[in-house]
């Protein structure tokens, strides 16, 4: 159970004959002729709702006695096949009668299945068909009450049991029971005497395994379980964690540092709250019952297409702003390097390091700034990069990091959507750049058919005319670019890679396949939808420039002025407020609360980190890399497992339990190492539409759970299909569009300057990020009233 979650247990008590006061229910059955002369059986219920405080193990001795009975005499089923809510009870039963160490020789078990349910009376009919007597645990969140939809305690007080009984099935298959029980997973069945002492009643027994059963990483655990003895072990676990629990919260730890001038304070906590964990890194899913190698080998493959891709994208783009100094191979290489002394030193081994665009635009203005004032380019590159490096060392050192608690999560909603927005613009720029090349080229358009003298064998006649007529003359340039089934083979393979991608994402909310396959296809989204539509068009991809240079080059530093040096710092600076604004913020986005991970952060040795590794990037003349959005959180999530309910028609899911391990990330780093042997073949056969459908499907995968996104929908839903989340039930409405334009307005402005034509108008980009921080607390008070929760939020 999560200490910052409040749980809390509802018990629903509804009888089955009227005027029994003691379970304060009421049923009237009227009948009523519709319009179409057939009848309806009306009926109304009271429902009795009440309170149910959690059973303390640490206190009460009877829960540690009612566990210890259980244990015991253990009635457990494990993968029921049964599907129905009756048929599931029904096997529960049977094995409760057929205990030969709690025979029930006054019981008729048929007797208490009735007595399970109410039918209101109707029992001829057997149309109002619900459980009597339920416990069902409740999630107190901000947006409201969420029901525990895996699990159901059923209660029922049998008249004729010498003793108690308690049964838990657990089922093959999450089954749809109606409304708040739609991915039932565990049945808990407790039958007790009707007269009993009031600390042995079915209510008090109830009360413990609920308790139990309410700690939705203990569910996970139980799923995990192949004997009943493996899931008595767990039982007894999670008895010993909810005692010991209150004595560990009662331990005082030394305070987390607050002030920027204890020197490496944040650095040596930062080990002292990793370090323990790190042997588990490599051996958490590898090592013991719990393997889910599985997860981890689709997760690898989906990094390595995710990550691996883009460093071909930007390599390229590198390869062009600096005439081949940084090509794709280098930028390859780098990656490699960078992400694997990241995965196996990191604080948060879930982050992903990547060389991204802003460093490519970086990159390019460093290029034309050495043009300009004819400065050699490595030797001006490694400086900047060394300037840059030494600041994120002496952030990483001087607790900078602490000034992150300054940007609040609006701020970061903004800023990840930008981002998601830019790989968007990418896709659609390069595709825009193929129509203007084969679809609109001017050489296409002002060209007549006589500058065309091969144009009539080519449009008619068999091929070998063709091939005849090719090999005796040339081409001109303009035929060359009359093709404009590229481009559109191009927007094909673009949507087409996203579509297929996107559709096998969803694919594990779908009811097809078995619940295993779909997990395996939705994580396997990305490559799978990469190689199927690059086998389609790799004919199309265009050929990427390779040249016959050492890969690393030692920057030339003594090509440099002191004054070149000093003039680098101003860059230097500008280049690590965004590397740290990026890095923090990507951490803060993998370990949200919401990703229930466990081992704890590492901001400021992480940032350190990543002043260490770009030092080697510099002088090697490498491409530098930060933590990169939206690869780190995909990450996260390809490594959760997942818990699924159903309210109001929507089907939501919460994270359970990632596993949060190194070997991933490593892995698919060292295989992009060696994929440099793939250039240019096989890696050439991967097109260009392919990668830019790439980025879209990043882009779209990223925004799901951004809450700016979902409140920028509400501008275009009526009213009444508004969702009932926190701050929709907290913040008058207007109050709520209000606040929304302002996001959207300084999104406006950072996707203004920061995807501007001029390159120097991008160098400023990291300093608009910072000024986001005063416009939130400075106007972000006009328009949402403190006195609510969403302002905490937000």
């Amino acid at each position: 159970m999560n200490f910052g979650e409040l749980w809390s247990l509802y018990c629903s008590g509804v009888c089955c004959l009227l005027g029994v006061c003691n379970q304060n229910c009421i049923q009237l059955a009227l009948f009523m002729w519709s319009s179409s002369a057939e009848t309806r059986l009306i009926l109304t219920i009271l429902t009795f709702l009440q309170y149910v405080k959690l059973m303390n193990f640490e206190e009460e001795i009877r829960a540690h006695r009612d566990l210890d009975g259980f244990l015991a005499r253990a009635t457990i089923l494990l993968d029921e096949t049964a599907a129905s809510l009756d048929d599931v009870l029904k096997r529960m039963l049977h094995h409760v009668g057929q205990d030969s160490n709690a025979s029930e020789p006054s019981c008729n078990f048929e007797e208490v299945m009735s007595m399970l349910f109410t039918d209101a009376g109707a029992q001829e009919q057997k149309v109002f068909h619900l459980l009597s007597e339920t416990i069902q645990g409740v999630t107190a969140t901000a947006t409201g009450i969420q029901y525990q939809q895996s699990w159901l305690c059923i209660l029922c007080n049998v008249k004729h049991l010498q003793r108690r009984h308690v049964c838990i099935s657990r089922l093959e298959r999450p089954q749809n029971w109606g409304e708040n029980c739609c991915e039932v997973r565990y049945v808990i069945l407790i039958l007790a005497p009707l007269k009993m002492k009031s600390t042995k009643t079915a209510m008090e027994l109830g009360r413990t395994f609920a308790t139990l059963f309410s700690d939705i990483s203990f569910r996970q655990k139980l799923l995990e379980t192949k004997t009943q003895e493996e899931f008595k072990e767990a039982l007894v676990f999670q008895r010993h964690q909810l005692t010991t629990r209150g004595s560990l919260l009662n331990v005082h730890p030394s305070p987390p540092c607050k002030d920027f001038f204890k020197a490496g304070r944040g650095i040596y906590e930062d080990f002292c709250r990793r370090l323990p964990f790190y042997p588990s890194d490599f051996t958490d899913g590898i090592v013991g019952s719990n393997k889910t190698l599985l997860k981890y080998m689709t997760t690898a493959i989906f990094l390595y297409i995710a990550i691996l891709l883009p460093a071909i994208a930007f390599g390229s783009l590198n390869d062009e702003s600096t005439r081949g100094e940084i090509d794709v191979r280098k930028t390859i290489i780098g990656q490699s390097i960078g992400g694997v002394i990241y995965s196996l030193f990191a604080g948060s081994p879930l982050v992903i390091p990547l060389t991204t665009a802003p460093l490519a635009i970086f990159i390019s203005v460093i290029r034309g700034i050495c043009d300009d004032y004819n400065l050699d380019f490595p030797a001006f590159y490694a400086c900047i990069g060394l300037w840059n490096c030494l600041f994120l060392i002496l952030g990483g050192i001087f607790n900078v990091s602490l000034l992150m608690k300054l940007f609040k999560r609006s701020t970061e909603e903004v800023i990840a959507l930008f981002i998601s927005i830019a790989f968007v613009v990418d896709a659609v720029k390069g595709t825009v750049k193929i129509f203007h090349r084969y679809y609109h080229s001017p050489t296409l358009a002002n060209s007549s058919i006589e500058d065309f003298p091969q144009g009539r064998d080519l449009l008619g006649g068999n091929r070998s005319e063709v091939a005849a007529n090719m090999a005796l003359n040339a081409l001109p340039e303009s035929l060359i670019q009359c093709t404009r089934e590229r481009p559109v083979l191009c927007l094909l393979l673009m949507l087409g890679t996203l579509w297929m991608g996107y559709t096998l994402y969803q694919f594990k909310r779908s009811p097809f396949l078995h619940a295993k396959v779909r997990e395996v296809l939705s994580d396997c989204a990305l490559p799978i939808s990469v190689l199927l539509f690059s086998f389609i068009g790799s004919y199309l991809f265009s050929d990427i420039e390779l040249h016959d240079r050492p890969v690393f080059n030692v920057a030339p530093f003594e090509r440099l002025s002191a004054m070149n040096v000093v003039s680098a710092m101003g860059l230097g600076f500008l280049l690590a407020l965004l590397i740290f604004i990026d890095q923090n913020i990507v951490v803060s986005l993998t370990n949200a609360p919401e990703n229930r991970l466990l081992k704890g952060t590492a901001y400021h040795w992480d940032l350190m980190l990543s002043g260490l590794i770009n030092i080697l990037m510099s002088v090697l003349g490498l491409p530098w890399m930060h933590a990169a959005f939206p690869h780190s959180t995909l990450h996260v999530r390809q490594l959760a497992f997942v818990e699924q309910r159903v309210e109001g028609g929507h089907l939501y899911e919460t994270i359970v339990q990632v596993k949060e391990t190194r070997l991933t990330s490593l892995t698919a780093n060292i295989f992009i190492g060696v994929s440099v042997l793939l250039l240019p073949l096989p890696l050439q056969w991967i097109p260009k539409p392919v990668l830019y459908g790439l980025f879209l499907y990043i882009a779209l995968t990223s925004i799901d759970g951004n809450q700016m996104c979902d409140r920028m929908a509400l501008l275009l839903k009526e009213q009444t299909s508004y969702p009932p989340t926190h701050y929709i039930r907290k913040v008058p409405q207007r109050k709520i569009h209000y606040f929304t334009f302002l996001q959207m307005m300084q999104l406006l402005v950072l996707c203004t300057f920061g995807m501007y034509p001029i390159p120097y108008m991008k160098m400023i980009f990291p300093l608009l990020m910072i000024l986001l921080i005063p416009i939130r607390y400075d106007c972000g008070i006009f328009f949402v009233w403190a006195n609510y929760f969403f302002v905490k939020r937000l």
